[in-house]
């Protein structure tokens, strides 16, 4: 089986030697370059192309942005980028996935060898998960990301099965996305009318983005984005955008719904997780629902999502011909949770249309 090769774009000579040293313990991956910066890292590429390019975006001679966009316009290759944890980090990150990069992995501004050491299994499954994306369009196994202690939506939010109470007509939508939801979200929400249904989505992200990322989202969309906080009110018009770090819930309050944002340990490997939303919003919305799970890594959503099909809500997933990672709308569909597949340019459509 051929390895996984590997390009490392990073000035920090730190960052290289760590990441050199890590990668190379996979005997799935070959580190095939270090360059200091996109010059550097273009004469790579004459030599050798790799899978995957791991991308700084501060660097010197030309900015790690250009470099990507750069790339894309001429060789699409999937890259992750190395970010550091700062405001200014993430929204140079969030333009990274606009233009066109499969993930973003954080890091700190100091401890930084430390860090890279302490998340070899991170860095490693990130990379391979790249190496798979659709970027090309070509659809390759994706591998699952590891970890030693799962948790389920239980430890956040007790399940039910009673159905929610219908005494209010207002509709629910619920999005769940991970790995190349950015582009797709801003696709999606840009296209909805100013009075759509109220939106809640979760998209797995380091905890210093997701402001940023409502923030872009509400310059471009005609509805109203922002970072969910503890007792918003959900209404048409509106999306909230789970923070960072955190699980959120959708609550109902008599007619009204409001949201929740609560501390607790990973569920299904992400804080905050489709699972907890999308089984909050089963409890609280029950029929008044739609689920849409949407491209990304694992399968964060799968359960959550067959909760919220059986409390009567419908479900959708993004088909595999325009995700970029046909992981979690794989899963949901082998677990029964999905009423039907559509493509990303139809969800817009499918959440203004009327229920049938």
């Amino acid at each position: 089986m051929a390895k996984t090769k590997v390009l490392v774009v990073d000035d920090s000579a730190v960052v290289r030697q760590v990441l050199s040293a890590v990668l190379g313990q996979d005997p799935e991956l070959e580190v095939i370059g270090l360059a200091v910066d996109p010059i550097a890292a273009t004469e790579h590429l004459r030599r050798c192309w790799p899978d995957v390019i791991v991308l700084d975006v501060e660097m010197p001679r030309m900015d790690g942005l250009s470099f990507l966009r750069k790339l894309m316009a001429e060789r699409p290759t999937p890259v992750v980028i190395c970010s550091t944890l700062t405001q200014a980090g993430a929204q140079t990150s969030l333009d990274a996935l606009a233009a066109g990069a499969v993930a973003v992995l954080a890091k700190p501004k100091v401890g930084l060898k430390q860090f890279l050491e302490t998340s070899t299994s991170e860095l490693i499954s990130t990379i391979k998960m790249a190496a798979g994306a659709n970027v090309r369009r070509r659809p390759r196994k994706v591998v699952p990301l590891e970890v030693e202690e799962r948790h389920t939506a239980d430890v956040i939010l007790p399940f039910h099965p009673e159905r929610a109470l219908a005494e209010t007509t207002e509709r629910v939508v619920a999005i769940g996305a991970s790995t190349g939801g950015t582009l797709a979200l801003e696709q999606v929400l840009s296209s909805l009318p100013r009075l759509a249904p109220a939106v809640v989505v979760v998209q797995h992200m380091p905890e210093t983005f997701t402001a940023a990322f409502a923030s872009r989202l509400n310059a471009v969309c005609e509805i109203e984005v922002v970072e969910a906080k503890r007792g918003d009110r959900l209404t048409p018009g509106k999306a909230l955008i789970a923070p960072g770090g955190k699980h959120l819930l959708l609550r109902r309050s008599g007619a009204q719904y409001q949201v929740d944002v609560v501390d607790g340990p990973p569920v299904s490997r992400h804080r905050p997780s489709v699972d907890v939303l999308f089984r909050s919003v089963a409890q609280a919305a029950g029929r008044n629902a739609l689920g849409i799970i949407m491209t990304g890594m694992g399968d964060d959503g799968a359960a959550g999502l067959l909760e919220m099909k059986q409390a009567g809500a419908r479900t959708l997933a993004q088909d595999e011909a325009s995700c970029v990672v046909y992981g979690m709308p794989k899963e949901a569909v082998k677990r029964g949770a999905v009423d039907r597949s559509v493509g990303l340019d139809q969800l817009a459509d499918e959440i203004m249309s009327e229920r049938s």
